[in-house]
């Protein structure tokens, strides 16, 4: 990708890694519109990209993955503009959600409102022993946009949502992860590191079938178990016919790693 692309962040290609970095530390990572935007096509270029097998997002600046949206922009909302704006972040979360690609959340210091959103849309979340995650939008005479009131339930269960969504106070890491906030705390030195190897653990596996897992998953959330089994059973089939399956098995019999083609 070439330099200086995006005003807001960055993307730098570890191959077969990805990292997306929202570069704006002095507004500690916030989420005006425009980031919104350029986030949106730095995923579209990873999705593009088959070389990329996991992408990872975190916040430039050592103080925030993303402290929440651009309260000036927020203050000059109406109604309508405010609902375009929730669609807008809406639909670039929720493509991070379908990428067909992993996106891992390395969390690192405040992840709050638009932030911890951001961090829900991921598919895993990693989060330093001194981050901070909330969605304080009720203390602003709001409601969470990008997705917070739909994925934070589904998440830590009816309850703990509300108690954060009402409450609109923070809570440390730690307690993140007991309620199943985040997947994983780390110490902060340990952090990058730490995402990078669960990165390449994830990478190394069949593209095809790391997509068809997230798909099955994804999708079958909203169904019964009955027709979460028929996803799970076309997806079973659809990769029975790759040659990256044939590769797998004869890998394995062979005892020698496979060599992904991705078809």
């Amino acid at each position: 990708m070439e330099a200086g692309r995006w005003k807001n962040l960055r993307l730098d290609v570890e191959s077969p890694l990805a990292w997306v970095i929202l570069d704006r530390p002095a507004a500690l990572n916030a989420l005006n519109r425009e980031t919104i935007h350029e986030l949106g096509q730095a995923m579209e270029a990873c999705a593009a990209d088959p070389a990329i097998r996991v992408v990872l997002l975190r916040g430039a600046g050592g103080k925030a993955f993303v402290a929440g949206a651009d309260i000036r922009e927020l203050a000059e909302l109406d109604g309508e503009a405010g609902r375009q704006l929730a669609r807008e972040g809406q639909q670039v979360f929720r493509r991070i959600e379908q990428l067909g690609k992993p996106v891992i959340a390395v969390v690192d210091g405040f992840a709050l409102g638009g932030g911890c959103e951001l961090a829900m849309a991921c598919t895993l979340r990693l989060a330093s022993e001194t981050a901070k995650l909330g969605q304080p939008e009720v203390r602003l005479g709001l409601v969470p946009g990008f997705g917070g009131s739909q994925r934070l339930p589904r998440l830590v269960g009816r309850g703990a949502a509300l108690k954060l969504l009402l409450g609109g106070g923070m809570i440390p890491a730690q307690e993140a992860l007991c309620i199943g906030l985040v997947d994983e705390v780390v110490a902060t030195d340990a952090l990058t590191a730490r995402a990078r190897d669960l990165a390449l653990e994830i990478a190394a596996n069949a593209p095809i079938a790391v997509a068809r897992t997230l798909e099955a998953v994804d999708r079958g959330l909203d169904v019964s178990l009955d027709a979460g089994m028929e996803l799970e059973a076309e997806a079973f089939g659809a990769c029975s016919a790759t040659a990256d399956k044939q590769e797998g098995t004869r890998a394995f019999l062979e005892k020698r790693a496979p060599r992904w083609t991705g078809r």
